[in-house]
């Protein structure tokens, strides 16, 4: 069963979607934050549902200024309070009569991978972590998602947020800067095969919804680039820490790399042949996605 569900996070009105299990609860519960651009009905709300149906109440939400959620600028992706909007999905789950308030975990998709670290290292009442395609945000403005990007264009958006922000000043509307290139021809030649399969998924029928960001704010930029999503990864411990992510993936280094820094307990399941975006939606890797997540909850969250 799913109902639509409001909550505030930070003087902003989240709009989520809870999906509960048939059996009557209390019941484990996990919060499941969305991809950068992404939206409640994408693959969070995938995700959420698969867990529903393993007998966990699960909460798929949009983030603030995005989706069905309040505030404004439209389309700011601001990463500090993507994590605020975790813990406040978290303290939304402590109300429910649903909910055992004991057992909360968390999973993080994407860009969300990053942002559930830093919650769930400040936030005991996450009782479990969990990552799918797991993503610094950061990392990938500054390096590019394979980390081979010119330093240079970092430096140059950097100079078109900043004077963004003195238009502003001045009595300008803050402008966005486009997430995709507008055709699938150039979101490939940008990005490669990784830009092609992001661009496939939000802007064609593949995943395409109204609500999914189209634009980032030009100040999102400079908050985006500061970012630095697994420098607590290691204050996760000793709560447990499951990461997954498709052998296929450009950015499976962001993985890895958090993995090593990451203290016990903790695991890493490689889902074999899968890139960063069939884990999204692709069910047969979604499929071996969900089996590892619900044993890792249901195990940890008792």
């Amino acid at each position: 069963m799913q109902k639509n569900v409001t909550f505030p996070s930070t003087g902003v009105e989240l709009a989520g979607h809870l999906y509960l299990p048939e059996a009557p609860g209390p019941h484990p519960a996990v919060v499941v934050g969305h991809p950068a651009g992404g939206v409640k009905e994408q693959a969070a709300g995938r995700y959420a549902r698969l867990l529903a149906e393993r007998g966990f109440v699960a909460l798929a939400f949009d983030a603030a200024f995005q989706g069905e959620s309040g505030g404004l600028p439209r389309g700011l992706e601001d990463p500090a309070h993507r994590v605020e909007d975790l813990k406040a999905a978290v303290s939304f789950l402590t109300t429910r009569s649903e909910v055992d308030a004991e057992r909360i975990g968390a999973l993080g998709i994407c860009a969300s991978g990053g942002y559930v670290i830093p919650a769930a290292a400040t936030d005991h009442r996450i009782r479990a972590v969990a990552t799918v395609s797991a993503a610094d945000i950061g990392r990938m403005f500054r390096e590019g998602a394979d980390g081979t990007q010119d330093p240079a264009v970092v430096q140059g958006m950097l100079d078109a947020a900043a004077a963004a922000r003195t238009a502003e000043a001045r009595g300008e509307k803050m402008t966005s800067f486009p997430i995709f290139p507008p055709t699938a021809e150039e979101a490939r030649a940008a990005g490669g095969q990784h830009g092609f399969e992001g661009f496939e998924y939000y802007r064609t029928d593949r995943a395409h919804h109204p609500r999914a960001a189209a634009e980032f704010t030009w100040d999102s930029l400079d908050r985006i680039v500061a970012f630095d999503a697994f420098r607590c990864i290691g204050l996760v411990a000793p709560r447990p820490l499951l990461m997954i992510a498709g052998t296929e993936a450009v950015t499976r280094h962001l993985t890895t790399d958090a993995f090593a820094n990451a203290a016990e307990p903790k695991r890493l399941r490689w889902i074999e042949g899968a890139s960063h975006v069939d884990l999204y939606d692709r069910e047969q890797h979604v499929g071996p996605a969900v089996d590892e997540l619900a044993a890792f909850f249901a195990a940890r969250l008792g």
